[in-house]
């Protein structure tokens, strides 16, 4: 079993995925790919065969069978060809394919990789935001690069990306992490590589947690089945594997029912070592124990500090949709109560992937809202993704809204982010996931398509625009329209409910 990139890869989205592909039930394995991820590859195809196209000449090396393909490989890079195309290169456990293997003027090789995104973290139009190296592109490019250096056909740790913006972005993977991290990127991808081999000899056993990225995967209904029926921390909002793995390794407790009991005080006298719960202090530690009453004791939620909502004749209940990894939004949509009454959806479409189509749609939108009395109307939304995608917006539509105004928008005088604001500061749940989903479903909410799902909605945008086929887009808005009276659904719990105190 050889190290790959995307071995590498899958540790770093989850380090049990790695061994749980080889030596798990695999009768729970979910056959069917995920179709999110599914338009992402194909999207990533496309996008690698059109840049390929305006590259020129090279040797396109492709190929099923790898013994054939590694000889041409080697062969061709012995040959001096300048640009190679879907080269394989191995040596001992370590294989790789890079887009692209360049020679150097010394003669020697360097790996570049095409990715349909950008080449660093932080990469967005707000030129103060920080740019780092992307962690899975560091570690895909020290495999390609180690693999060349013992080969002899490389001396330096570096690789490039080529990214959705045609930028050659350079990876030093000697580089430190961060300026905190003293520690190089060449020593995160040797870490990562140990023990990625590790879990593929089955040395080493990790276990299922439950964690945000889980719902992409197949094993995700497999694990979470398994955590469940272990009563594991991760069951818990917001412990996750690393937390979950601290907890377990200095305080020997496995299960929720056991961090109940936790004596707090006594715990924080022995973090006079600092190693003993490593970025677990008190008020983590207060989370977590209340968090285990609530699911074990208690089985309700729980309101801890008293909330109050503005009285406005205009509840807006508030979603948008978008492609994120194409930084398109193209639906906004409203679920109106005037005076607790439910009113028609509104929902203001962009029907074309044209930068004009979606800026009127969000022109409607904003028309709508600014019809409205400003001291008389109320924006609900779930989450921080609106106003964030909304700065995005203004920056590349100046001409549509002022900055000033899109901050005023989202003023919390009539406007409420129901999760940052309430859910996750002031409230406990016996649920792994305080996602709107999850919530709503809690409170007997459902959705009226079988399978509702952000990615989903964008496979169906794409879907949409190739067919044209008009159900296509009735389902978005249909899904659209569940989820702001999802919200709505959350947010007339909440204010029914009232302020609980537990003891820690």
């Amino acid at each position: 079993m050889y190290i790959t990139a995307s071995k590498l890869y899958d540790y770093i989205q989850c380090s049990h995925r790695v061994w749980r592909d080889l030596y798990g039930p695999q009768e729970e394995k979910d056959p069917q790919p995920n179709a999110f991820l599914q338009l992402l590859w194909e999207r990533g195809v496309k996008h690698e065969k059109d840049v390929i196209k305006g590259i020129g000449s090279l040797l396109d090396l492709s190929n099923k069978n790898k013994e054939i393909q590694l000889v041409k490989t080697l062969q061709a890079i012995k040959d001096g060809i300048p640009l190679i195309y879907h080269g394989y290169i191995r040596h001992g456990n370590l294989a790789g394919e890079p887009d692209l293997l360049r020679r150097n003027n010394d003669g020697t090789y360097i790996a570049i990789d095409i990715k349909s995104g950008r080449g660093v973290e932080g990469a967005t139009d707000d030129d103060d935001e920080p740019k780092k190296p992307k962690k899975h592109y560091s570690a895909q490019l020290g495999l390609y690069a180690e693999i060349l250096i013992l080969l002899g056909y490389a001396k330096e740790q570096t690789g490039i990306i080529l990214d959705i913006d045609n930028n050659e972005v350079l990876y030093d993977l000697t580089a430190d992490m961060g300026v905190k991290t003293k520690r190089s990127w060449w020593s995160f991808y040797q870490e990562i590589k140990n023990e990625t081999e590790l879990l593929l000899t089955n040395k080493r056993q990790d276990r299922p947690a439950l964690t945000g990225t889980c719902k992409l995967c197949p094993w995700y209904k497999s694990c979470k089945k398994w955590c469940e029926k272990q009563n594991d921390l991760t069951t818990l909002f917001y412990i996750g594997r690393s937390y979950r793995n601290t907890i377990v390794e200095d305080l020997h407790i496995e299960t929720v029912d056991d961090l109940c009991s936790i004596d707090i005080p006594n715990l924080l006298e022995k973090k006079s070592d600092k190693t003993f719960l490593k970025d677990i202090g008190k008020s983590r530690l207060e989370d977590y124990k209340r968090r285990a009453i609530v699911k074990t004791h208690l089985k309700k939620p729980v309101l801890l500090e008293p909330i109050t909502f503005p009285k406005v004749r205009h509840e807006l209940y508030f979603d948008i949709e978008d492609d994120p990894t194409q930084g398109f939004v193209y639906l906004h949509g409203v679920y109106e109560r005037i005076n607790g009454v439910g009113q028609p959806f509104h929902a203001f479409v962009a029907k074309e992937f044209t930068r004009d189509a979606e800026k009127n749609a969000w022109i409607e939108f904003l028309t709508f809202v600014r019809s409205l009395q400003v001291d008389n109307y109320c924006l609900y939304y779930y989450s921080h993704h609106e106003h964030s995608t909304y700065k995005r917006m203004q920056k590349q539509y100046p001409d549509v809204i002022s900055e000033l105004e899109i901050e005023e928008l989202f003023n919390e005088k009539h406007a409420v982010d129901l999760y940052t604001k309430i859910i996750a500061n002031k409230t406990e749940w016996p649920l792994y996931s305080y996602s709107l989903k999850e919530i709503a479903h809690y409170l007997d909410f459902n959705w009226r398509d079988k399978t509702p799902s952000g990615a989903l909605s964008i496979q169906w945008f794409n879907e949409y625009l190739e067919t044209k086929d008009t159900k296509k887009l009735e389902r978005i808005i249909l899904y659209n329209e569940d989820d702001c009276k999802a919200t709505m659904v959350i947010k007339d719990y909440l204010e029914q409910m009232m302020p609980t105190s537990i003891s820690l």
